[in-house]
């Protein structure tokens, strides 16, 4: 985050969006959404994460991963459409705030944590 930015999670009420967001904010639609959570729903079944939190701001739309609910997001989920031309709108930052990936595509972006499945030989 640069200077003067808040983070999503310091905002007041708690900076989650609603079903139906004001039209000001940026939103992710329901193919994004549906990618997000199918990777979220593995990810937790094989227990690697427990909670998550979405924030619809202005500028950006945040689904925040948490391995505990009490804890720092331990990934970031970002989509950013001022950037979309340039880096890719779509962005995976560690809870360091390292950019782990970021592209044009969110399926390509997401990759970047979805481990799949592994073989196992005998």
């Amino acid at each position: 985050m640069t200077f003067g930015e808040t983070d999503p999670s310091e905002l007041p009420g708690g900076g989650t969006g609603s079903a139906a967001a004001p039209g000001n904010r940026v939103t992710f639609d329901r193919r994004e959404l549906d990618r997000i959570l199918n990777l979220y729903g593995r990810m937790v079944a094989a227990g690697e994460w427990r909670d998550y939190a979405i924030d619809f701001m202005r500028d950006r739309a945040v689904f925040s991963v948490f391995r505990r609910s009490s804890e720092v997001p331990i990934y970031r989920i970002e989509k950013n459409p001022r950037l979309a031309r340039r880096q890719g709108a779509y962005s995976v930052v560690s809870a360091t705030g390292l950019i782990v990936r970021r592209g044009h595509e969110l399926d390509r972006v997401l990759r970047a944590l979805d481990k799949g499945p592994k073989l196992v030989t005998v």
